[in-house]
């Protein structure tokens, strides 16, 4: 299922990143500290940069 370059490095960030983000939701919606929110929030927008950042150095190994 995972590829070499990949590893399980792809599914634990998006497990990682759908699960922050659905905690960043309901700490939003429970009026949570804003701390607990931002700090779910920068874990979810880590873990989408880090997956952009996955997907265009492994194009790069690809094409070269």
């Amino acid at each position: 299922m995972t590829s070499e370059t990949g590893g399980m490095l792809r599914p634990v960030l998006w497990l990682v990143l759908i699960l922050s983000a659905a905690a960043n939701a309901t700490a939003s919606a429970a009026g949570a500290s804003a701390i607990a929110s931002v700090g779910f929030g920068v874990i979810t927008l880590g873990c989408a940069a880090a997956l952009v950042v996955h997907h265009y150095r492994g194009r790069d190994r690809i094409v070269k």
